[in-house]
């Protein structure tokens, strides 16, 4: 049975000579594994970058009762990037994002507000001249929303953030440790309150609320295990 839906790639993995299986966040049948043959070969040349992590795709695929793995029939891409693949900074962003949103999801099921939301921040992110700094704070802080751990406030992120960091015990109040975490605090209210007019001050506070905010998702998605592209990540973060 072929079936049409979007889909919002994520990774792929070398199969045989000149395949891949691509892992791709669908429309309609949620997180699917793909057979893509051929697009290894030098000729026609390009058809791997459609499927570098984030890449939005219109998809012909085929599905299966027994579900594993199958194949695309047809793949275009659906919204060509003006930036996100051409700017270093935006594909270091997109790449460790990508890496986070392949762990976290596994449903193979239909989450059509999940899905939009993806698709238009990616969107937004690409068209995003400038000001985008924060874009993976502002990101991972609404996907939680989606995911059942979405905080109303910084405090419920760095309180159990902290709480795990000193278990079995707590932090004094009067501690530097607790200090620097008030301060993350205000942060994060000032992204959930309104994420547009959030200042953070330099790159080095931005890197240490995406390390706590990180840890935050840690706590509720026991497999998301250490996230590789958060070194290269840092390295970008320190020079916005």
């Amino acid at each position: 049975m072929l079936i049409k839906t979007r889909g919002i790639v994520l990774n792929f993995l070398r199969y045989r000579e000149t395949s891949i299986i691509a892992r791709i966040y669908t429309e309609r049948l949620g997180l699917q594994s793909y057979i893509v043959n051929g697009v290894r070969k030098a000729k026609p040349p390009g058809r791997i970058a459609l499927f570098q992590p984030f890449t939005l795709l219109d998809l012909v695929a085929y599905t299966s009762r027994q579900g594993g793995l199958t194949r695309l029939s047809e793949y275009r891409c659906a919204e060509p990037f003006h930036s996100l693949p051409y700017d270093v900074r935006k594909s270091s962003i997109g790449l460790f994002l990508a890496e986070i949103v392949g762990r976290v999801l596994l449903e193979e099921e239909e989450n059509e507000p999940l899905f939009t939301f993806l698709h238009d921040s990616i969107l937004a992110f690409d068209r995003q001249e400038e000001g985008f700094e924060n874009f993976a704070l502002i990101f991972l802080l609404g996907l939680s929303q989606y995911l059942g751990f979405g905080p109303e406030t910084g405090e419920q992120i760095t309180s159990q953030v902290a709480f795990a960091a000193e278990a079995p015990g707590s932090i004094s109040s009067h501690s530097p440790t607790a200090l620097r975490f008030q301060e993350f605090e205000q942060h994060f209210d000032a992204l959930l309150r309104d994420p547009t007019t959030a200042a953070i001050p330099n790159g080095r506070v931005r890197r240490e609320l995406l390390g706590v905010l990180i840890r935050y998702y840690q706590l509720h998605v026991e497999r998301l295990g250490d996230v590789r592209s958060l070194a290269v990540l840092s390295e970008v973060l320190a020079e916005l």
